[in-house]
């Protein structure tokens, strides 16, 4: 049982929360049932540490029998200790540490891919964990982070994702017109979201969207500046029929991507 929270062993897990411990360790952290839940799903050979309330060990069975399936030891603390750990208010009483897990992008176009989505400086790391969300469920291939984009295990990131960040490749660091030319020899046509773009639905009965896509999101502030824009093959918007000024990033990828997967299954059946 951990009972001291400034013991060096919980200091290092709590320094996790920043991105120099990250990048110095490769190491990231999980927080909650959900993402402990997926990480010992999808990936629980890169859980390095497992930690855990008696009472939530208790409370999660899901979590407790799926750890003693996968072998992975548990080390129990006091409430004080995961708290001192955890980067929220309410870690409800698990905490898990594991490898960092980035795809190449030269593996992710290989893969022959036909959704994936491309962020390049999106800086919010709600917005990247919504994005990264939404295109697993779209059913997308990969997500590609360019530019400045916000640290994919910075902890609001990992908690945004729900569990998706283990669902499909994520690579990051990459320079944006070296990933734009491996999507285009990939067969990709790279789409920018942007608000002086063409009208999505006139693309949408011309079939350009059912064509294996690459869609580019930019910055939420900015977006895309002008070097970026004439990277892209082409550039579209979501129309406002309301008086709303404009929509959230994380909201606007979600449709897009949607609209791309709408589209291609359509295409297929």
């Amino acid at each position: 049982m951990l009972e001291n929270p400034r013991s060096p062993r919980v200091r290092a897990v709590a320094k996790l929360s920043k991105r120099s411990a990250r990048v110095e360790t490769g190491l990231f952290l999980l927080e909650g049932p959900q993402a402990v839940r997926e990480a010992l799903a999808y990936r629980p050979e890169g859980i390095t540490d497992l930690f855990a309330t008696p009472s939530a060990w208790e409370k999660h069975a899901d979590v407790r029998e799926a750890a003693q399936a996968e072998g992975a030891a548990v080390t129990f603390t006091t409430e004080g200790v995961l708290d001192a750990m955890a980067d929220t208010v309410t870690p409800q009483g698990l905490v898990a540490v594991a490898r960092q897990f980035p795809a190449s992008v030269r593996d992710v176009f290989a893969a022959s891919p036909r959704l994936v989505a491309i962020c390049e400086e999106v800086r919010d790391p709600g917005n990247l964990g919504t994005i990264i969300r939404a295109a697993d469920a779209a059913g997308a291939d990969a997500v590609v982070l360019t530019g400045r984009t916000v640290d994919p295990y910075n902890p609001k990131v990992v908690r945004a994702t729900t569990g998706s960040l283990f669902h499909l490749p994520i690579s990051l660091g990459g320079e944006l017109e070296g990933v734009l030319t491996r999507a285009r020899q990939a067969g990709l046509r790279v789409v920018a979201a942007d608000v002086k773009g063409g009208d999505l639905l006139e693309a949408r009965s011309s079939g350009l969207l059912a064509e294996p896509t690459a869609w580019l999101f930019g910055n939420e502030a900015r977006g895309l500046d002008d070097d970026a824009l004439a990277l892209a093959d082409a550039s579209l918007k979501l129309p406002i029929y309301g008086r709303a000024e404009s929509l959230n990033l994380a909201t606007a990828a979600s449709v897009c991507l949607y609209e791309s997967a709408f589209a291609q299954r359509s295409a297929l059946a």
